[in-house]
């Protein structure tokens, strides 16, 4: 489901896409080709070179302050830091741009060492191993025995599903959800529609306020743009479905 919005959500495929048409038509002599040639010129140079989507995803980033609770009676970190693809191919955890969460969890699981603790990530089917098979490798590595593993969800939705369904927190419990800065505000208000409260932990953020506002690369300017992409365009998805409880779900 997510794979699919995040295909359809992407600047840098509607970008390149638009490019193509365009230089096909231009070629052909089209006059709407110019157009759309330079429009994706245009686009290509205001994702890339100007703080286009440092405004789309910071907003998102800075929603959830970082929470220093006293008493945490479970942590949940969601999939996503684990490249499943490369992972496979060479048989060992390989993490990606959202390694910082899991690090995060780690550090809390050490502070807090009466809480529970789970995964929740299944990744695409048709595998030999999931992402929870990976993250239970990894976790067992960093001396982590006592997490618990959801590995059926392949989105957000299903992470707060199966995994209220799984542990079955108790009211007035104080559990923490882990995950990247963005993801967030979506994930947040998935668990609270599945009806548990959490409090959300942000770990790896990647929106950076500098000076100036350009951005040193190509790279950086799309990933960003990309990611913020998905992120509001799957938060308009989850308030139609009625999957989060508000469009942009924030601190209680």
């Amino acid at each position: 489901m997510e794979g699919a919005r995040d295909v359809l959500a992407s600047p840098s495929m509607a970008v390149l896409v638009t490019m193509i048409i365009g230089i096909v038509l231009a070629w052909r002599r089209v006059m709407i080709g110019r157009w759309l040639l330079g429009l994706s010129i245009g686009a290509f140079a205001a994702i890339a070179f100007t703080p286009l989507s440092l405004w789309m995803l910071r907003p998102l980033e800075q929603r959830f302050p970082q929470p220093h609770p006293g008493k945490v009676d479970g942590i949940v970190v969601l999939g996503g830091a684990i490249s499943l693809a490369r992972s496979l191919d060479h048989d060992t955890p390989e993490l990606n741009q959202m390694a910082g969460r899991m690090f995060t969890f780690a550090a809390l699981a050490q502070r807090y060492p009466e809480a529970r603790l789970a995964f929740s990530g299944g990744g695409r089917l048709n595998v030999s191993h999931g992402e929870a098979w990976f993250a239970q490798k990894l976790f067992s590595e960093l001396g982590l025995a006592r997490v618990v593993y959801e590995d059926r969800s392949r989105d957000t939705h299903e992470n707060a599903v199966f995994s209220y369904r799984l542990l079955r927190p108790k009211p007035g419990e104080r559990w923490l959800l882990v995950t990247s800065a963005a993801d967030l505000p979506r994930a947040v208000g998935a668990f609270r529609s599945a009806g548990w409260t959490v409090t959300g932990y942000p770990a790896d953020h990647h929106s950076i306020a500098r000076r100036g506002g350009f951005f040193p690369s190509v790279t950086d300017g799309f990933e960003a743009a990309d990611w913020a992409a998905h992120e509001w365009i799957g938060l308009i998805y989850y308030r139609w479905r009625g999957w989060t409880p508000t469009l942009l779900p924030g601190p209680q």
